[in-house]
């Protein structure tokens, strides 16, 4: 496969066209942003570690029963993938308390949360990615009804339980995370984007010690040495 034209870059990844009309090829990036891209750096590695983690995080979640945009990795930082429509919806789950929760709610960072919690967010860099309750997605008609709302909380639950249980058995909290759906040709919905560090809280089970984004918003370490940490456990073979 040929990268054609630049059809879109974010701020982890370029989506260029290719020779099917159905599939695109997506690069990961180097770039590091965090508070909606106000802080800016750049790290050389990452692009290629969030393709091989998230490549092998949507491998796990495909054979639980979870479609994805994923076709195949081309390379160390290209991946094929389905072309699809993304739903302007960042579906978060959240498994213990930090972050925007505490800061909106008062909950003590740490905490662990009595239930999963499954909140929406405007997809929109330039109204700060607000939060959005079920009437808002559908007086924006950013979804179709109030069932497909409950397929895309159905579905984060659904990739909490694997990825909790996954990292569990490799001594990884999973904190909370962020992921995007895309409706592909015939009208399915697929986990599309990528599952990271970048979009992923991730805390050791013994130290508590931060193995995500959150090293580069605080300046807490390198973020190169954490995701390759992330990735080593993720190729652990555990019992």
């Amino acid at each position: 496969m040929q990268k054609g034209e630049l059809l879109y870059e974010g701020k982890g990844k370029r989506l260029y066209k290719c020779e099917d009309e159905n599939l695109l090829i997506a690069e990961f990036k180097d770039d590091l942003t965090a508070n909606n891209a106000e802080k800016r750096s750049r790290e050389e590695g990452k692009g290629a570690l969030n393709a091989a983690i998230s490549a092998q995080l949507f491998k796990l979640l495909e054979a639980n029963g979870i479609k994805t945009h994923l076709v195949k990795r081309l390379d160390s930082t290209h991946q094929l993938v389905k072309k699809v429509s993304i739903i302007p919806i960042e579906v978060v789950v959240r498994n213990v308390a930090t972050g925007s929760l505490t800061r909106r709610l008062g909950i003590a960072d740490g905490t662990e949360l009595p239930f999963v919690l499954v909140e929406f967010y405007l997809k929109n860099d330039d109204l700060g990615d607000p939060i959005l309750n079920d009437e808002h997605c559908l007086l924006l008609n950013l979804v179709k009804d109030q069932e497909t709302l409950d397929l895309l909380k159905e579905k984060g639950r659904k990739i909490n339980k694997i990825l909790k249980a996954f990292f569990a058995n490799r001594k990884l909290d999973l904190i909370d995370f962020k992921v995007e759906f895309g409706i592909d040709a015939n009208g399915e919905i697929l986990l599309s984007d990528e599952i990271s560090p970048d979009s992923c809280r991730f805390w050791d089970m013994d130290t508590r010690q931060k193995l995500d984004k959150d090293i580069f918003r605080l300046e807490d370490g390198s973020v190169k040495d954490a995701y390759e940490e992330v990735l080593k456990r993720i190729n652990e073979e555990r019992v």
